[in-house]
């Protein structure tokens, strides 16, 4: 399997792929107002909110291109607030976080001003909102992209078991974020089998019961559970395998519980946060990757990540037997990408040869 890393501007890059050419896409693009890359015109750092969702409709407007009309596009994007500062930043960023979420100009100025750390600047709030306000960006992104002429089709939550501790006390700490599956047309390529979940000890106990045998109250007369009647076949209303797409467990009617003890994939994934010491910047983790490649990529096919950053989409892809093309805009991010990979690479190979 092939791993092509390209250096640049997506916006740049992208119109240089061809049309069709890849089975999905997987990305985290960088979130509205929170990170400053070093690079110049990169996305992100724009004025509004209203703004960052234009570039981020154009970009990916390039990407349905690029994908087959059967691809799908798994786009994880979090939510930012009005004038919370930049954070994560280089030292001579303009984009510098607020250092105490206590909030108060007074209090800035008094604790951050007078004390001579220079290079922090309050951030205002963008017109139309308050601050403290929660911009809701995944949502207008994802209206912003149903409106341009994706299919919006789940919303996914990340649920983190081990989120950034947030010393706030006006609100819960955040333990989630949005991944969002879209899709090029009302059809496309999507495995529920290769994702499906194990069922929970209660329902393989419920599954196991001889409801014909059960008498008096212990069900209602002439009544059997729906989930019992689809072990052993398929459920009745389910269509036939689309013939256009036969790979496609979309169209061959996966039963929600009960087929091989597994039961259809959940909306709501529970994967832990995990570090990249070399990458100074977030980069989500391989396990959130994982499912989305394999259920929206065949194997031997190809999956794209315009925002490539630490190349979490490629070393993932690699890993699953499909090819990856990766954009990144940052050149030493890209570096890290690659010596990332070819690193893991290296890792299995050794672990093959010493079983």
């Amino acid at each position: 399997m092939a791993v092509e890393i390209i250096p640049g501007d997506c916006r740049n890059v992208l119109p240089t792929l061809d049309a069709g050419s890849v089975h999905c896409c997987v990305t985290s693009p960088p979130y509205f107002g929170l990170r400053d890359y070093g690079v110049a015109d990169q996305i992100g750092l724009e004025p509004t909110p209203d703004e960052f969702i234009e570039q981020m409709v154009a970009v990916f407007r390039e990407v349905r291109r690029v994908l087959r009309d059967d691809g799908t596009l798994w786009l994880n994007i979090g939510d930012s607030y009005a004038a919370s500062g930049r954070g994560g930043n280089p030292e001579d960023s303009q984009h510098q976080k607020q250092a105490s979420n206590r909030g108060s100009r007074s209090f800035f100025h008094n604790q951050m001003v007078a004390n001579g750390l220079i290079g922090r600047k309050w951030v205002k709030p963008p017109t139309g909102y308050k601050p403290k306000d929660l911009i809701g960006i995944p949502w207008m992104l994802a209206f912003a992209l149903r409106a341009d002429g994706w299919y919006l089709r789940q919303d996914i939550i990340w649920s983190k078991p081990n989120p950034m501790p947030e010393s706030v006390r006006d609100r819960c700490t955040k333990a989630h974020e949005y991944l969002f599956l879209l899709s090029k047309g009302p059809r496309y390529y999507y495995d529920a089998a290769a994702v499906a979940e194990g069922l929970a000890e209660a329902s393989i106990s419920r599954l196991a019961q001889n409801v014909e045998g059960q008498r008096g109250s212990d069900r209602v007369p002439g009544k059997t559970n729906g989930a019992m009647k689809a072990v052993g076949g398929r459920r009745r209303g389910v269509p036939p395998r689309h013939a256009q797409y036969p790979d496609s467990s979309d169209q061959r009617g996966l039963d929600d519980v009960g087929r091989g003890g597994q039961r259809n994939k959940r909306s709501v994934w529970t994967i832990p946060t995990q570090p990249f010491s070399e990458a100074h910047f977030a980069t989500f983790p391989p396990a959130l990757v994982e499912p989305c490649i394999l259920a929206g990529c065949p194997s031997g096919g190809t999956v794209l990540d315009p925002f490539g950053g630490a190349g979490t989409t490629g070393l993932v892809a690699d890993r699953l037997q499909r090819n990856a093309v990766l954009i990144e805009l940052n050149p030493e991010y890209a570096d890290i990408a690659r010596r990332r990979i070819d690193g893991d690479r290296g890792g299995l190979l050794n672990a093959m040869e010493a079983a």
